[in-house]
């Protein structure tokens, strides 16, 4: 694992498995030296009709997730790790999850804030399972 991964994605949604997951992907970033990107999704499909979409509000809810993530990367630097970098996308999480190019390892919470999903493992981190073209840790 050490000499494995260089860039290192947490799916952070703010849910305490989300958190568990941004703690393990700082433990493993410090061992291998890699880049941790903190990645938030706005799951814009979550909002219903197009014409109940208002951009403000998209807008805002990244600006929020910016900021939080902000003090995510500022507990990942002080714990050791060199370069971490913020990703808010606005999309479906599956989607953009499973794109992230760069990535070798993918670090995602068991469930996330979707009550229903949590009856199961959650959808997004069952998709990011099966469609990654990297390694996935999937975290309880």
């Amino acid at each position: 694992m050490v000499e494995t991964y260089k860039n290192i994605a947490v799916a952070v949604d703010f849910s305490e498995k989300a958190k568990i997951a941004f703690e393990r992907g700082v433990r493993i970033a410090k061992l291998t030296n890699a880049t941790l990107h903190l990645v938030c999704v706005i799951d814009t499909h979550s909002f219903g009709s197009v014409e109940a979409y208002d951009l403000k509000y998209a807008k805002a809810l990244k600006e929020k997730a910016v900021d939080h993530l902000k003090e995510f990367q500022e507990q990942a630097v002080q714990a050791g790790v060199a370069n971490v970098q913020i990703i808010v996308e606005e999309g479906s999480p599956k989607v953009i999850l499973t794109s992230l190019a760069e990535s070798d390892l993918i670090i995602v919470g068991a469930t996330g804030l979707n009550r229903a999903e949590r009856f199961l493992l959650g959808s997004v981190s069952e998709n990011v399972v099966r469609n990654a073209k990297c390694d996935v840790l999937v975290v309880r």
